[in-house]
């Protein structure tokens, strides 16, 4: 019987890849979430000046890397 079985499993999801690997995948989901919140402080006005609509967000992030 293993002593900590959740702990494995959550950080099983990271077998595998380097620790610069895991700082990268970091870096871009804080990238998005700050991306994301200052799209969603834009003025419907101010997103349509840069040619975009509320509904554009979530297209925006999903193309970031």
């Amino acid at each position: 019987m293993q002593s900590r079985p959740h702990a494995e499993g959550v950080f099983g999801v990271f077998r595998g890849f380097s620790f610069a690997d895991i700082i990268a995948v970091f870096k871009t989901w804080n990238d998005k979430r700050i991306t994301r919140a200052q799209l969603n402080m834009l003025s419907d006005r101010e997103l349509d000046d840069i040619g975009l609509s509320r509904s554009d967000i979530e297209g925006v992030i999903s193309r970031m890397s």
